[in-house]
């Protein structure tokens, strides 16, 4: 049986909470953060919350579900022993967590919400770690969540963070441009939700770059002073022009 503490309180903490807390060999012994808060509804009846880190339980492995830059700050408030501690941030090096414990990385590479529910058998881990004995805890751990688990570098982990900046929040970032302006036109936004499903779905089977449609790519210069013209958001409209000109750049074309 692993004993577990999770050390945090927001959404990644919450969610690792609740797919952890019913699979056989796993006993989340405590949860820790600062405000006391529970991670979950069946959290205070079962579990005990504490807000002093002088109180942590023992455990095998402590799950540090916190902002980056703590990181470094907690895991040396962590008593030593004979443990693993792992963080589950995308961009920070497995070196941020204080040399005294055995250390890893159990990274879920999924964008989280509170109220959301997340199919953890859709989501991938990357995980890493110090020793071949900690990677394997950590991976059984995993592949009893998912059957989508990887061993990545803290190096690779870092560019894979930037590649998924990309994929999930600037395009999302480009949802919300597309719902102001049709919101500012009296369009119903739902109207490009087919669009944008098949957009995601044609990236998971062609390669992006195949499948790159629009006027930057055809080259169809009236069209695009077209657009440049009806966009009146002037931030709206420079994003426009730099990423209709990166995708002539990409594809050979010049504006």
């Amino acid at each position: 049986m692993t004993k577990i503490v999770i050390i945090g309180s927001g959404n990644v903490a919450s969610h690792l909470f609740i797919a952890l807390k019913d699979i056989d060999d796993v006993d989340i012994v405590q949860c820790y953060n600062r405000r006391g808060l529970a991670l979950s509804k069946e959290e205070n009846a079962v579990h005990l919350v504490v807000s002093d880190i002088k109180q942590l339980a023992k455990a095998n492995l402590y799950i540090l579900a916190i902002s980056d830059d703590a990181i470094a700050e907690v895991s040396s408030e962590i008593p030593e022993g004979d443990h693993l501690v792992v963080h589950t941030s995308g961009s920070v090096s497995i070196n941020s967590i204080n040399n005294k414990h055995r250390r890893g990385v159990f990274y879920p590479l999924q964008s989280f919400s509170k109220n959301k529910h997340v199919d953890f058998t859709k989501v991938p881990f990357c995980l890493e770690a110090e020793h071949k004995e900690d990677l394997n805890l950590i991976k059984k751990i995993a592949s009893s969540l998912s059957p989508k688990v990887y061993e990545i570098s803290s190096e690779q982990r870092k560019m894979l963070h930037v590649a998924a900046v990309f994929a999930n929040n600037f395009s999302n970032y480009m949802f919300t441009i597309a719902k102001e302006e049709c919101d500012q036109n009296d369009i119903p936004f739902e109207i490009l939700h087919p669009l944008i499903i098949e957009t995601a779905e044609k990236a998971l089977t062609l390669p992006p770059e195949k499948s790159q449609t629009g006027p930057a790519i055809r080259n169809d210069l009236k069209t695009i002073e077209r657009h440049l013209n009806q966009i009146s958001d002037i931030e709206h409209k420079k994003i426009y022009k730099v990423i209709t000109e990166a995708i002539q750049n990409k594809h050979g074309k010049k504006l």
